[in-house]
């Protein structure tokens, strides 16, 4: 292809709301154009990517034996209502109205849609294991779009699906898609890990992501590694310390802190470590009755160390946190500890409370806790001795670099990292059970679907390759990536026949032997044409010149090279497809 026949269209600056190096440099090279907030054009350049992209994808799922077909992106209602997540899903899904006043949803995802085709379609064991799966336009209303197509409110997804009779049976689809999805990774270049993860709000009993390394991702990738462990920080297992809990050493005491609220404060003023001290979280639990109104409120008090963070995830695991909770309000604090936030801890409520403790707060001794009064922390505080065990204790906190590795082998670390796959075991109670969904056994008996779900973003991939990919001049492409594998720079294009003539020549040659390459027959001077060229991210550049053909001689450079190499003119197509194939 030439460039005249494409559309190039590159900016100097960033515009001013592009946080993220992809987004500036998506923008900048002309990949995308924002169309409103979170939603963009994908311009010419632009989908060469997505289609290389889904080109793979399609590939390895059709390898692994998915079959592909095509769900639509306006989805009735009443599927959604079947399994709860109408209501459920909350202000992402974005619900619409026709003109006869039938609700609609725009899909963020299509479990609902595949499990009806399944039960109509899937009738007897025979049919079974089935994967299904299709590329589509996906839409969630972000409440704050921003990165660019990190976290847009459109965009495009891989989703499959699979069907099987047996809980044995789903768990081999998993690992056979658990695998695709290594092989599609591993094609697109991109340093990555799969962490075991939360099922979220799709359900289900098991999960991966897969995980894009870049230090701007927003997930924190746990990892160990002298071992095979890694999971989501969400799920990675923190344990508890090792030994028995030390004995009491300190005397209770009533201690004044004035103006220090926080535990670092506290910490800081009291000069003793911040490991010493807990901190107080109070949730709440509504009971409702059918009209949705609250008949019963019951406060919780989640305890965990000074320096440790809450993980909501694993608190809504907690046996009676499961169904949902919410942040006790002022008012509720205030009645039952008499004390507004910031001097709260376990000893002396008004009214009681649910007590659960973190793991190691539950090891702790001599800790320093909030009085319930303001201006003043209880020092010297022991489980048993100055208050009853908590009520429960359980993992409930972040995991921190440097804490042993669950499975033993080693300490945790931490990095960053952005989600692109994930894969889920469904079981049958979050679709097939709901949805009636059923096959006939070797006896003829109904049984639900076993399912998985899994799913990629595709155009989020861009996003991701280039925060992994990327230096002061621009992107830097994987191959396999790339919207040109190779461009074909000649200087003096529209002045030279000499040049014109070897330029389209070597084009040619390239084209021939399967490469994708782009000849820049713009005319551009040579600093602004590699500039571009730069800046978009292709893999290879070959520089022609009335010089270097005098000397039977082009310049060959790699997109992360300082300085080219002068290759033979005869030589130019072999010496490209070895590079690229290295």
């Amino acid at each position: 292809m030439k460039a005249s026949a494409t559309f190039i269209s590159t900016l100097k600056e960033a515009p001013a709301d592009a946080e993220v190096k992809s987004h500036q440099l998506m923008m900048r090279a002309g990949l995308i154009k924002r169309l409103g907030a979170g939603i963009y054009n994908y311009m010419p350049l632009g989908l060469r990517v997505i289609r290389k992209v889904e080109g793979i994808i399609r590939e390895e799922m059709n390898r692994a034996g998915a079959v592909e077909l095509l769900m639509p992106v306006v989805q009735p209602a009443e599927l959604w209502m079947e399994t709860g997540r109408f209501q459920a899903y909350g202000p992402e899904l974005l619900r619409v109205k026709d003109r006869h006043e039938r609700d609609f949803v725009i899909q963020p995802t299509s479990e609902e849609v595949i499990t009806d085709i399944a039960r109509q379609e899937l009738r007897s064991y025979k049919q079974l294991p089935r994967n299904f799966y299709h590329i589509q336009t996906k839409f969630r209303d972000e409440r704050r779009p921003r990165f660019g197509v990190m976290r847009g409110r459109e965009f495009t997804m891989k989703d499959a699906y699979s069907f099987d009779r047996d809980k044995a049976g789903a768990l081999k689809s998993y690992q056979a898609m658990f695998e695709a999805y290594k092989r599609i990774f591993d094609r697109f270049g991109l340093q990555y890990r799969a962490v075991a993860a939360d099922t979220g709000a799709i359900g289900g009993d098991a999960s991966h992501e897969f995980q894009v390394i870049a230090d701007t991702g927003e997930d924190a990738i746990v990892y160990c590694p002298t071992s095979d462990y890694a999971a989501n920080i969400e799920l990675a297992e923190a344990l508890a310390p090792a030994g028995d809990r030390a004995a009491p050493a300190q005397v209770m005491a009533k201690t004044p802190t004035p103006g220090k609220s926080t535990c670092e404060d506290v910490a800081e003023l009291l000069g003793i470590p911040l490991q010493r001290t807990v901190k107080s979280l109070v949730l709440a639990t509504d009971v409702k009755n059918e009209a949705g109104d609250i008949v019963m409120t019951t406060v919780w008090l989640l305890l965990v160390r000074g320096d440790h963070a809450l993980n909501e995830i694993k608190a809504g695991k907690v046996e009676g946190l499961k169904d949902g909770f919410r942040f006790a309000t002022v008012s509720e604090i205030e009645d039952h500890f008499g004390c507004k936030p910031g001097y709260l801890g376990p000893i002396g409520l008004k009214k009681p409370v649910k007590v659960v403790a973190d793991r190691t707060v539950a090891k702790m001794a001599d800790f320093v806790c909030g009085a319930n009064e303001p201006d003043f922390h209880i020092t010297g505080v022991n489980w048993g001795r100055d208050l009853p065990e908590p009520d429960l204790v359980a993992d409930i906190r972040n995991v921190l670099a440097g804490e042993p590795s669950p499975d033993g082998q080693g300490v945790l670390a931490i990095q960053r990292g952005i989600e692109v796959g994930h894969v889920f075991y469904l079981g049958t109670k979050k679709y097939s059970g709901p949805m009636g969904a059923n096959f006939l056994d070797e006896n003829g008996k109904p049984q639900p679907f076993e399912m998985g779900c899994y799913g990629i973003g595709v155009t989020r991939l861009l996003g991701a390759a280039i925060e992994q990919n990327h230096d002061e001049r621009g992107i830097i492409w994987p191959v396999s990536m790339a919207p040109f594998a190779v461009v074909v720079c000649p200087i003096g294009y529209d002045r030279s026949a000499d040049v014109k003539a070897a330029a389209d020549r070597l084009h040619d040659e390239l084209a021939a032997v399967g490469i994708d390459v782009l000849l820049d027959d713009r005319g551009e001077r040579p600093g602004a044409m590699f500039a571009d060229w730069e800046l978009i991210g292709v893999p290879l550049r070959v520089v022609l010149s009335d010089r270097g053909l005098k000397a039977g001689t082009v310049e060959v450079q790699g997109r992360r090279e300082a300085e080219a190499a002068a290759v033979a003119l005869a030589d130019a197509v072999a010496t490209v497809k070895a590079r690229l194939a290295a």
